[in-house]
């Protein structure tokens, strides 16, 4: 069944840049998914309309049964409850422990207390991390920062995880910890996007590969495909 269907979308910015040209694009529930692609290929575009921090020119952009460009800016949080979104830079605070950062991602829906306890300690435990609650990012190495910042993402069960080069600031054996991670969070039935220059990584977790070019898809490679693409 489709979790995600773009058909026939277009993203021009103000500037007259044109990121994205005549995209079509199935994204089917339970699967992980990479994106690669040369700097400036549309990626960053394609993942940003997705959790409309940007809205597309034109086309239809469909996750489950929201219409992601129609949706009013009012009402985001709406589709922004079904997803979670995984960055480079893991976008902590600083002064809050690893449960308090995780706990946040509730409490902004108004999440009962009760609940919220159960639930981050169910997601830091998923990633390695229920030991380390009471600590403070700064305490934690660069890995276990992605790793809260994972567990804050999936906490409220999203049924789709965006994950925006979650790898780029980690070295390879660190870089593989977070891929197991989020291969057990896919496990569970989460739908996984992840956006790479990592052929590396691309080619070890053998999944489905989507091969962005000048803003449209232009391999779409099956899962277990070995990729020789130089990005």
């Amino acid at each position: 069944m489709n979790l995600i269907k773009m058909s026939h979308v277009k993203k021009t910015y103000k500037n007259g840049v044109t990121a994205i040209h005549d995209l079509n694009l199935t994204i089917e529930k339970g699967e992980f998914v990479f994106i690669i692609g040369s700097t400036g290929c549309g990626k960053s575009t394609l993942i940003k309309m997705l959790y409309r921090e940007e809205k597309p020119t034109s086309g239809t952009i469909m996750i489950s049964v929201i219409n992601v460009g129609k949706i009013r800016n009012s009402k985001i949080y709406k589709l922004r409850r079904k997803l979670g979104v995984v960055f480079q830079d893991f976008k902590l605070l600083y002064k809050k422990t690893v449960y308090e950062n995780v706990a946040f991602a509730l409490e902004i829906f108004g999440t009962p207390k009760d609940e919220i306890h159960t639930k981050v300690l169910k997601a830091l435990d998923l990633v390695g991390l229920k030991h380390k609650a009471k600590n403070y990012p700064t305490e934690l190495s660069g890995g276990e920062q992605q790793r809260v910042a994972i567990a804050r993402s999936i906490v409220n069960g999203p049924k789709l995880l965006i994950c925006d080069e979650p790898t780029g600031n980690l070295d390879e054996e660190t870089s593989m910890e977070i891929m197991k991670v989020l291969e057990e969070i896919n496990k569970i039935g989460t739908t996984i996007i992840m956006v790479t220059h990592d052929t590396e990584i691309v080619n070890r977790m053998k999944k489905r590969v989507i091969v962005l070019d000048s803003g449209r898809v232009v391999r779409d490679y099956k899962e277990g495909t070995y990729i020789h693409e130089s990005i």
